[in-house]
């Protein structure tokens, strides 16, 4: 292993380690991703759009970034009665979000309550066709900011500390099986597939899974009851969108890929032997979520490749590493990809009270490495701690989040 210290740059000193990544090509692997209407994914993009959205009102507000962390948050799954041609909501949704944030700087104050509500609400409205404040019920459980977090806060710095003590990794690039899974769902959640199948709900996993060359995925797809008439019904629709999903594999990977849709399903048994819901999501009347279960911040749950300690959903975007590092060592990834062309890890390791741009570790792995390669990995590294204010900056307008 090359252990390089590098210079100090601007008052920012980067504890950066560098090692050849050993080549290795895995007989299994495994990729599952929770798309947009899983209760799991919806408690994600709640928080992380709240957080962004709290982030921007407080810059307006308060001029400043207060102490907030808002990643706790639960959707409690409702009771629905099923028919063919449309059911019926018996108990709404309930999402419950909690933690800290700061409401008041000295005679300044703004209602969180209104905030979250609206910021909810908006954003549901937008990406959801069947989910509203009906069915879907909020519970606001978030206190103020506890006061040895806050200070961090008042400590006048160009680069807040860190509020935690946490690792964080990322890679690039994709393995086929990741894009492929990833790729996938987003086709399936896409306006013109909506538009040719109403049927389907926002609510679609996908786990694939590789044996040497041959993958096979299984699909989990949502179906909304008032679009389908009745059991053959159901049957033949889902027939439809399996011979889509087909046609859509077929043109863009050129491998065979045998696939199966909502393998619990049994011809004969009516209701219950479909996946049937009321808005679109199993969180309507079968399954709980939780921030933190769902994707990683690259839009996926790949079993093989090593992970973090933190979930990004709902941090605070000025301070907390687990947002800040667990997006940004994507992004030196990638950048490390696009400059060598190897595959490689970017771990990043933080220390509660150190500055952000001055991780207590900075270790990367790269397939292959030459001498040259390493210069360039040492030069993004470095580039990247040096601009991390501008990418906290874009962390805060929206342009890097949860994918």
């Amino acid at each position: 292993m090359a252990h390089l210290r590098v210079a100090k740059l601007k008052k920012t000193m980067v504890n950066l380690k560098i090692e050849n990544q050993i080549q290795s090509k895995t007989q299994i692997e495994i990729v599952e991703r929770k798309g947009l209407g899983h209760p799991d994914t919806i408690c994600d993009l709640l928080v992380d759009q709240l957080s962004i959205r709290l982030s921007q009102i407080y810059k307006k507000e308060f001029g400043v970034i207060p102490h907030f962390n808002i990643d706790k948050a639960l959707l409690a799954a409702g009771t629905t009665e099923n028919r063919f041609g449309g059911g019926r909501i018996i108990k709404p949704m309930l999402f419950v979000i909690g933690d800290r944030a700061t409401s008041q700087i000295g005679r300044k104050k703004i209602n969180l309550n209104k905030i979250i509500k609206k910021e909810i609400y908006a954003f549901l409205k937008k990406n959801f066709r069947f989910i509203n404040r009906k069915n879907f019920l909020l519970q606001n459980e978030i206190k103020q900011a506890s006061s040895s977090l806050a200070d961090i806060f008042k400590r006048q710095q160009k680069v807040m500390a860190a509020n935690d003590t946490s690792a964080l990794v990322g890679y690039a690039p994709m393995t086929y099986l990741e894009a492929l899974v990833f790729n996938l769902e987003k086709f399936l959640n896409a306006k013109d597939f909506k538009k040719e199948f109403p049927e389907t709900g926002e609510d679609i996993k996908i786990m694939g899974y590789r044996d040497g060359k041959k993958i096979h995925l299984v699909l989990a797809v949502a179906f909304i009851d008032k679009f389908i008439k009745s059991e053959k019904d159901y049957f033949e629709k889902k027939d439809k969108v399996k011979k889509t999903v087909e046609k859509y594999l077929t043109k863009n990977y050129p491998q065979k890929i045998s696939f199966e849709i909502n393998t619990l399903d049994k011809k004969g048994r009516g209701i219950a032997g479909c996946y049937l819901t009321v808005c679109g999501t199993s969180a309507d009347s079968g399954d709980s979520g939780e921030v933190g279960r769902g994707n990683r911040v690259n839009g996926i749950i790949p079993l093989n490749r090593v992970a973090g300690s933190e979930a990004s959903a709902g941090k605070n975007c000025v301070s907390h590493v687990g947002k800040i590092y667990n997006l940004l060592s994507f992004k030196i990834a990638q950048e490390i990809y696009q400059k060598t062309g190897k595959k490689n890890t970017v771990w990043l390791v933080s220390k509660i009270g150190q500055p952000v741009n001055q991780p207590a570790l900075v270790s990367v792995s790269v397939e292959g490495l030459t001498r040259k390669e390493k210069e360039k990995v040492t030069s993004v590294v470095n580039e990247n701690f040096l601009k991390i204010d501008k990418f906290i900056a874009g962390l805060i307008e929206g342009k890097w989040r949860m994918r």
